[in-house]
């Protein structure tokens, strides 16, 4: 994997390797053996979870083994809740990295992508950023239900309501609402708290 990715998207995994428990021995941005074992060991664990807990569609699985490993957690125990819902779930945005939100901050902007903005956080001001944030999409009879509607709107509070556990916020209940979206609760309040912790790979959440 390592001959993929350069020095920024290699550093940016190490520090979600040690934020996570799995040392890479370095945050260099350099991918050696020990960041390989650490990476290593962090997808056994999210496999073993997986197996502990159950299997979902491969994007959804794909975005849950993106983030932190106690937020793997919360993603799956979250699922779990919605296994009785009427409406199917998927997880079908995890991780982040920097450059990959300020991609997605410039959409509806100068300079970027035409059509509306999505976002308000640029790179290092959203959690998906740190691993511990993912975004939900509801689907009836294969429809992608968007939130416009007030039949959709109701859907994804109706999932809050079933599906919302102690540890995690909901987006619906911001003051800038976004209800698909929900995240792992952190002692730091601030983003550039956590922002901080996450780049010297310490604890967070």
């Amino acid at each position: 994997m390592s001959y993929q990715l350069n020095k920024k998207e290699v550093l940016f995994r190490q520090r979600l390797l040690k934020a996570s428990g799995f040392d890479p021995h370095g945050l260099d941005g350099l991918w050696g053996t020990k960041t390989n074992a650490a990476d290593e060991a962090f997808l056994a664990a999210s496999a073993a979870m997986r197996d502990e807990m159950g299997a979902y569609d491969v994007r959804t699985e794909g975005n849950i083994r993106s983030l932190h490993m106690k937020a793997q957690r919360l993603a799956r125990e979250f699922l779990l809740r919605a296994a009785g819902f009427p409406y199917l779930v998927k997880i079908i945005s995890g991780t982040r990295t920097y450059a990959e939100q300020d991609d997605l901050y410039a959409k509806g902007r100068w300079g970027g992508p035409p059509g509306p903005k999505v976002t308000w956080a640029k790179g290092g001001q959203s959690n998906h950023n740190f691993g511990i944030a993912w975004d939900v999409a509801l689907f009836e009879d294969g429809r992608y239900m968007n939130g416009d509607a007030a039949h959709d709107a109701q859907a994804y509070r109706d999932l809050a309501g079933l599906a919302l556990l102690p540890g995690l916020e909901w987006g619906g209940a911001w003051k800038k609402s976004d209800p698909p979206h929900y995240q792992v609760a952190s002692d730091y309040k601030k983003i550039s708290e956590v922002r901080e912790r996450f780049e010297a790979g310490e604890p967070y959440v």
